[in-house]
């Protein structure tokens, strides 16, 4: 199969979709890999690098993506690469259709296969999604602490306070990967944490494993609402598989928050947690809506795309190799985790929770290929 790796065009995203080692493997499986040049340069992997590794180096964008029959990125296709999205190509990335309209019926205009890191299941788990949560959620703490300074607009609170001055208040709102990695953080940088989650066993299960600075307090609109006045810093953090993220923090929560305090919404991608939440970018990062200060960074990890491309592809790269070695169509016959990842194929979605999000007729994978 040939292969193709686009330099991501998000605003300042420095990850890239595969390593040296990486194109090596898919080189010995018998497939060929085309890499735009300079795309791993914000991960600090050179064009000689993918050379030697077996890769060709292609020009430009456009060469890469209409000589492929597969496209392995890290975030979704934006506006200048819609058109390249055509019925015989598979496309396996980050996508999050449920907020995204305009993506969503690009893809089902272009026809493309879409398989999509983030719904991939494996016994109730996400294992293509885990490591950037993980580097979101501990990157949460970081960039809500530099929110919190004076002249980012924040209330000027140290997170960790000082002898005789109390530390910040962290509220984390969800238990999972993101949730427990953001809470890990702020609890070594001796915050007063609490952790909110509405699976029980979760709460159990964090209440044993965490510092004795986090507290857990089940998930509720009326827990969250007496909460969220004392909270110095919001760390959104829920995760609904494929769907739109839940609203838990409505605009009229705002008026009860401190001026100054911080909201970091992970779940962003998924159209945000905060009703007053929008996708951000690094280059303009964080906005006041009512005095609170907003971070709505839709690719944090790629603040850090060294760490988070080798973090990524650790985990994607079994499975490329595994639906490059099927193709799209035996991929879905024969791999119920690769079929998990499909969200849409010629034109139609075959994910419920992207066709409800949409009001669109869901199409089972199964009933397609």
């Amino acid at each position: 199969m040939r292969i193709g790796v686009p330099k991501e065009i998000k605003t300042l995203e420095g990850r890239v979709s595969i390593v040296p080692g990486g194109v090596s493997a898919l080189v010995a499986d018998g497939h060929e890999v085309t890499v735009e040049r300079g795309a791993g340069l914000g991960s600090g992997i050179s064009d000689e690098d993918f050379t030697q590794a077996g890769a060709k180096v292609l020009d430009t964008a456009e060469d890469v993506w209409t000589s492929a029959e597969m496209i392995v990125k890290v975030k979704e296709p934006l506006p200048p690469e819609y058109g390249y999205c055509r019925s015989d190509l598979t496309i396996f990335t980050y996508f999050h259709f449920a907020p995204a309209r305009e993506l969503t019926e690009a893809m089902i205009k272009g026809g493309a296969a879409c398989f999509t890191y983030e719904t991939l299941e494996i016994d109730g788990h996400l294992p293509l999604l885990t490591p950037m949560s993980e580097v979101a959620g501990r990157m949460s703490i970081q960039v809500g602490a530099n929110c919190l300074e004076h002249e980012h607009g924040g209330r000027g609170v140290l997170l960790g306070g000082v002898p005789g001055v109390e530390p910040a208040n962290v509220l984390v709102l969800g238990g999972g990967v993101c949730g427990i990695n953001a809470a890990k953080m702020a609890a070594g940088m001796g915050a007063s944490v609490t952790m909110m989650d509405i699976d029980l066993e979760r709460l159990r299960y964090l209440d044993d494993v965490m510092a004795a600075n986090v507290n857990t307090v089940f998930s509720s609109p009326e827990n969250i609402r007496t909460r969220i006045p004392y909270a110095d810093l919001v760390i959104g953090a829920v995760l609904v598989e494929g769907a739109r993220a839940p609203v838990l923090i409505p605009r009229s929560y705002l008026a009860d928050m401190k001026d100054g305090s911080v909201i970091v919404d992970i779940a962003v991608d998924q159209g945000g947690c905060c009703e007053t939440t929008k996708a951000t970018t690094h280059a303009d990062p964080s906005y006041i809506v009512d005095g609170v200060v907003h971070y709505g960074v839709a690719n944090m990890p790629g603040a850090v795309p060294r760490t988070s491309t080798f973090a990524l592809t650790n985990a994607t790269l079994p499975w490329v190799r595994k639906l490059a070695r099927l193709g799209a169509a035996e991929a879905v016959k024969q791999d119920a985790q690769l079929e998990s990842a499909l969200n849409a194929w010629k034109g139609k979605i075959t994910h419920p929770a992207v066709a409800e999000a949409f009001g669109l007729q869901v199409e089972p994978a199964a009933a397609l290929v």
